[in-house]
Order: C-alpha cells, then sequence, then structure tokens
C-alpha cells in the first residue's frame, strides 16, 4: 500500500505562514536597530586614528571639564578682543574638531569673533561614550568657558550648530543668552531624519535619541540664521524650511542651490551670514 497522502495547505494558511516569517523578520530587523542606534547616530573618530593639525598656527588647545565629570577637549581661536565676541562652534556627528580647522579659520577670517570649538564625549582625545545629554554637557561646558575665562559677554556670543550638533546649539539657545544662532543643515529632529532613510522603521517610536529642535526652536528668543542645500542627501532641504518657519523673527534662510552636506554650504553662507549679524 503507498503512503496516505498529506493535506495540501489551503491559501489562507500558506498565507498566514508567510506573514509570521516576514513579521518576525520585520522585528528582528527593528530590535538590531534599536540595540544599534548610538552606533548609527554617533561616528566618532579618535585622535589615535584621524586627526589633523590646526589650520591657523592661532589656534589654542584647551580642555575642561563637563558637569558630568568628562574631560572635554577644545580649540580656541581667539578674536582681536573679547568685546568682539565668540562664535561656540558644535560639530556633526562623524570625526572630531581637528575635521573643522578650516572652518573655523573662515569663520574667524570672515565675522572677526574668536572660535571656540570642541568635542563631544568619545569624540577626538575625549573619554566617554557620546549620548544627546553627554552633547548638551559639553557645550553647557564650552559655554562656561567662554563667558568665564575668555569673558566673552554672553550677549556676544554665537551659537552655531552643524547638522547633529544643530540639537547642541538650539538647546543651548532655549538655555543662556546669546547673540545669535546659526544652524547648517540641520534637521528638524533626530527621528525625523532617520525616518529619512529608514522609511518603513518607527522611527519617533523606536529612537531615544531625540535633538528635538523642531519644538524647541519658538523657545529660541534671538536672531536665527539658517542654512541648507537643495540636494542635501543626509538633512532633507525640507527639514531647512521647516526649522526656519518654526523660527521667531529676526531669521534668515539661505537657500544654496545643488548644495550638498559638507564645506560647499558652508562657504556660501560666509558673506550672508556677516550681513545678517550686522547690528545684532
Amino acid at each position: 500500500m503507498g503512503q496516505p497522502a498529506l493535506p495540501k495547505r489551503s491559501w489562507p494558511n500558506r498565507i498566514g505562514r508567510f506573514a509570521l516569517r516576514w513579521t518576525v523578520f520585520y522585528f528582528g530587523i527593528v530590535l538590531v536597530l534599536w540595540l544599534l542606534e548610538r552606533h548609527l547616530v554617533f561616528r566618532p573618530s579618535s585622535a589615535a586614528k584621524a586627526w589633523e593639525p590646526p589650520v591657523d598656527a592661532r589656534t589654542k588647545d584647551l580642555e575642561f571639564t563637563s558637569s558630568d565629570g568628562t574631560k572635554i577637549h577644545a580649540w580656541w581661536l581667539p578674536g582681536d578682543e573679547p568685546s568682539a565676541g565668540a562664535l561656540l562652534l558644535s560639530c556633526g556627528n562623524g570625526g572630531n574638531l581637528s575635521h573643522r580647522g578650516l572652518l573655523a579659520a573662515d569663520l574667524r577670517r570672515t565675522l572677526g569673533v574668536g572660535v571656540l570649538v570642541y568635542d563631544y564625549p568619545g569624540y577626538g582625545k575625549n573619554e566617554g561614550r557620546p549620548t544627546e545629554a553627554g552633547c548638551y554637557a559639553a557645550g553647557d561646558a564650552a559655554y562656561h568657558f567662554l563667558t568665564d575665562t575668555a569673558k566673552i559677554p554672553s550677549n556676544r556670543i554665537i551659537l552655531m550648530g552643524e547638522s547633529l550638533g544643530g540639537g547642541t546649539a538650539v538647546e543651548l539657545a532655549t538655555r543662556y543668552d546669546h547673540r545669535a544662532l546659526v544652524l547648517l543643515y540641520t534637521f528638524t529632529s533626530l527621528p525625523a531624519a532617520a525616518k529619512f532613510h529608514f522609511r518603513w522603521l518607527p522611527t519617533h517610536t523606536l529612537m531615544s535619541t531625540r535633538f528635538d529642535n523642531i519644538s524647541k526652536l519658538p523657545r529660541c528668543p534671538r536672531p536665527v540664521f539658517i542654512v541648507h542645500g537643495t540636494a542635501d542627501e543626509v538633512v532633507p532641504f525640507s527639514h531647512g524650511e521647516a526649522l526656519y518657519a518654526a523660527a521667531n523673527e529676526p531669521k534668515e534662510f539661505v537657500r544654496v542651490e545643488g548644495g550638498n552636506h559638507g564645506m560647499a554650504v558652508c562657504e556660501a553662507m560666509y558673506a550672508p551670514l556677516a550681513k545678517f549679524l550686522e547690528g545684532k
């Protein structure tokens, strides 16, 4: 006698098994990305692996301590005098402060102010691990260096944030006096920026690192200057437009046609920024 025939699976059963497998696969990917969030958000380069000399020979090495006890390394390019003011540059998520030497030198030359650029925990020569709170603490320490040690009047400090650094600059602008807030290709929030790259992920629910700039900007009372490239493939141009809409007056938005996520956008902003700051 032959073997009894196995019952054929119905189409509903086949579809159900297929849906179950893909559901398990999807949530598996979500879990992995959730566990890797910090590594995807923060891309530091240590000084041992990637370090460049300062572009301007007047640059000074500094170290100060943040409120969480982390030693923070910084470069200080002094202005002609404290009354001229200073610019506090909060870096993006990649590399380290030495990769902003040209930007710091150009800002010093164009605006005539001192420039302080610092690293987050885990970047460059700093120990520790980068987190959103750690970025804010490092920014606080850098700001207090300018006011307490360099004796820069608080209303002469320009807060500038590059990409992810815009989150720290906006946070500082909600809590400290300053001359103006400058945002370079910054996102509305980190989950929104992540959604642009991972449209199928519930980033707003999943991510603990927020940098929620769009909700904080209405609490920033000083002039706001925003620059964004129309061809930005990292942070969509629409994020810059949304931030501009949320900002208080006086404000200015510089649209860089064909500009991507990098130095070309910075170069396009120097003259408009200098004009915007006149009398402010």
